[in-house]
């Protein structure tokens, strides 16, 4: 088989998936508004939507890692350490810059990050079993330095107001705005980029893109920079979500949700494939999942169970959709 015709099959694969997904996510949505008809409401859906910013954030680092053949637990500590450094500026000047705070918070994430990206790089570790160590490292060094919950009054109003609807001139949230922003501007780095183009090859088979002259250390040092400054991002719309920060519980478990959607989204845990719009549709999905769990009342116990069952369907899915098209 010809590489033009292995590449037309694979966009039609990839195409398939996506599109499941979004089929999926209406027929859960239209199932649960016929269950409890005021998740059809205009507040419910800006419920899932502000849901949406942040999972989508520390998803795409996450899909980054993903396609270079790393995982990546510590995002979700990241976000809070991150935040919580913030915090304590705001606490001392209440007047502080909103950009320059993101800035900052942006650039705290990726410094963390980069931490995990040289332990793999010049130990030869694993990155799960290095992020699974620095995410009790990250989480537990917040409680060294204080520790102590940020309330909401000590939460400049002008963040808060990234994720108020009333906010925006076209009544979607700036938080959201952002998010989708970023993950378009990913998508053409991914597409478009040579170093983009890199992460691909060297997810794909490290051992041959080492032979086509590129440096796989360099590539993995970028990934968890970036995924971790997009954390500290993350940190940002979360206080703005949330109004408040708790060292404990910020971001806690978020990783999970991420490589949830990362894989429903079509990325590959072998590294080399994935894309930016399955990952959307894949954050959408659990979006979705999350609010409707909440407004029928079901237990919050059985979301991690739901977010399983999706992720086995999903590779379910995608095995027989390989299959299907392999023989086409």
């Amino acid at each position: 088989m010809e590489r033009s015709e292995m590449k037309a099959i694979s966009i039609i694969k990839r195409s398939y998936r996506e599109l499941s997904i979004l089929v999926l996510v209406f027929v859960i949505y239209t199932a649960v508004c016929i269950i409890q008809p005021r998740f059809f409401s205009p507040a419910a859906v800006i419920n899932i939507f502000l849901f949406f910013p942040y999972l989508l954030l520390i998803a795409l680092g996450e899909m980054v890692e993903v396609i270079s053949r790393n995982i990546d637990l510590s995002l979700g500590s990241i976000l809070a350490f991150s935040g919580y450094i913030v915090c304590l500026i705001f606490i001392r000047n209440r007047e502080f810059p909103i950009l320059l705070a993101i800035i900052i918070a942006v650039g705290f994430g990726a410094f963390l990050g980069l931490i995990n990206g040289l332990i793999v790089t010049n130990f030869k570790i694993p990155s799960v079993i290095v992020t699974l160590g620095t995410m009790g490292i990250f989480r537990g060094t917040i409680f060294i330095i204080g520790g102590k919950q940020i309330d909401n009054y000590l939460i400049p109003k002008a963040l808060i107001r990234l994720s108020q609807p009333k906010e925006s001139v076209i009544n979607v949230p700036y938080s959201v705005l952002i998010a989708l922003g970023l993950a378009f501007l990913v998508s053409l780095f991914l597409r478009n980029h040579r170093l983009g183009r890199e992460i691909y090859t060297a997810g794909s088979n490290p051992y041959a893109a080492e032979l086509r002259g590129i440096r796989n250390k360099k590539i993995t040092l970028f990934v968890f920079a970036f995924a971790g400054g997009i954390s500290g991002l993350a940190s940002m719309i979360f206080l703005s979500r949330v109004g408040y920060l708790d060292p404990g519980t910020a971001g806690k478990g978020l990783e999970f949700i991420a490589i949830a959607s990362v894989v429903i989204g079509g990325c590959s845990m072998n590294g080399g494939i994935g894309t930016t719009l399955g990952t959307v549709i894949g954050c959408l999905l659990l979006g979705v999942i999350n609010n409707a769990i909440s407004i029928t009342g079901v237990s919050v116990l059985w979301q991690e169970a739901v977010y399983g069952l999706i992720i086995i369907a999903s590779i379910v899915i995608d095995n027989a959709l390989k299959k299907r098209l392999g023989k086409a």
